[in-house]
């Protein structure tokens, strides 16, 4: 596959070509405080290396505990997706995702043209789950995959730790959050970092609707998208355009980076979260392609990582109003790398 670099001077395209396989540091970031190429945070908003709005749309899938066919990638971007959310692991719950396979990983979602979200998975619960990691661990285990992950800012989103802390467990989400994007860009990330809401991910508390801006101000290069979690708390209308809106008014990226139509906690108004989304132009990712577990099926959107099997979630969420077919735009990179391959 031809890589297409996209530069606006050949002061930036020299300096590319001299740091060759280097990491670029923070110092060598462009005062417009984004990386000199890939998705970055501009106005408020994602975009991608050539400016092009990136609205995020596409499944989650749980790699980590179910990693299911060869075709899994494939199968998702076929829906009409142009985004999936991959659970890895750290060790802590599941057996860690090695850089191998998340080499693997990342190599699939650009050979089926979708953008790759990757999330620590196993944070969830923070506090309340037993055996969860903590967001430093969630560092910990990015920083062994700067080698394979080098490069990728076009491609590659990393969703610094998924769902943070248990209901009602006190943590330093701010303080955390921010020494976790410190060290991932001392270390010479320039990937976009999303970061997800404490409290299970739906911000119980408003802890990141709060202090999001604080968050998004630490970060030397200014490249935070915010991530919640609509599940049982969003289920009026009211409740999904209040949340969303307050992160718009303030002109801060944000994400659904999970919902689905039911919930054991509380009924989610699928409805006015995709409704809204669209309105106000963000991304959403339905949870999850297949392979929950048993008790949990009915959040599969399609049954036993069967393509042609959508389940009633996968019809709403693929094949219903303001849905993926509807809805997603493929990424301009694809477009680009075409373009360049073909002359």
């Amino acid at each position: 596959m031809v890589r297409l670099l996209v530069v606006r001077s050949a002061f930036p395209a020299l300096l590319l070509a001299l740091l060759g396989a280097a990491y670029l540091t923070p110092a060598m970031f462009p005062a417009s405080g984004r990386s000199p190429e890939g998705i970055h945070v501009a106005g408020g908003r994602l975009v991608e290396s050539g400016g092009e709005p990136l609205v995020l749309r596409g499944v989650n899938h749980g790699y980590a505990f179910g990693p299911g066919p060869a075709s899994v990638f494939d199968d998702i971007r076929a829906t009409g997706a142009n985004a999936v959310r991959v659970a890895l692991s750290s060790g802590h719950e599941w057996p860690a995702t090695r850089p191998a396979a998340v080499a693997g990983i990342v190599q699939r979602c650009k050979d089926a043209r979708l953008i790759c979200v990757l999330d620590v998975h196993d944070t969830m619960g923070y506090g309340a789950q037993p055996g969860a990691a903590s967001i430093a661990e969630a560092a910990d285990y990015w920083l062994t995959l700067r080698d394979v992950l080098r490069r990728q800012e076009p491609y590659v989103v990393l969703n610094l730790a998924n769902e943070p802390s248990g209901h009602a467990v006190s943590i330093d989400w701010v303080g955390a959050t921010a020494a976790a994007i410190a060290r991932l860009r001392a270390a010479g990330f320039g990937h976009a970092i999303m970061v997800d809401a404490p409290n299970w991910g739906n911000d119980a508390f408003r802890v990141m609707y709060d202090h999001a801006a604080t968050v998004f101000a630490s970060d030397p290069i200014r490249n935070v998208v915010f991530d919640v979690h609509m599940y049982g708390p969003f289920d009026t209308a009211d409740k999904v355009s209040g949340y969303l809106g307050h992160f718009v008014a303030q002109r801060l990226p944000i994400v659904v980076g999970e919902f689905s139509s039911l919930h054991e906690y509380g009924d989610p108004d699928e409805d006015a979260i995709m409704a809204y989304c669209q309105e106000y132009g963000l991304g959403y990712l339905g949870w999850a392609w297949s392979g929950n577990s048993p008790q949990y099926h009915y959040l599969d959107v399609v049954s036993d990582f069967h393509p042609q099997r959508l389940t009633a979630w996968g019809h709403r969420l693929v094949d219903g109003p303001d849905g993926l077919r509807a809805t997603a735009r493929p990424a301009a990179v694809y477009g680009r790398l075409w373009l360049a391959a073909a002359r």
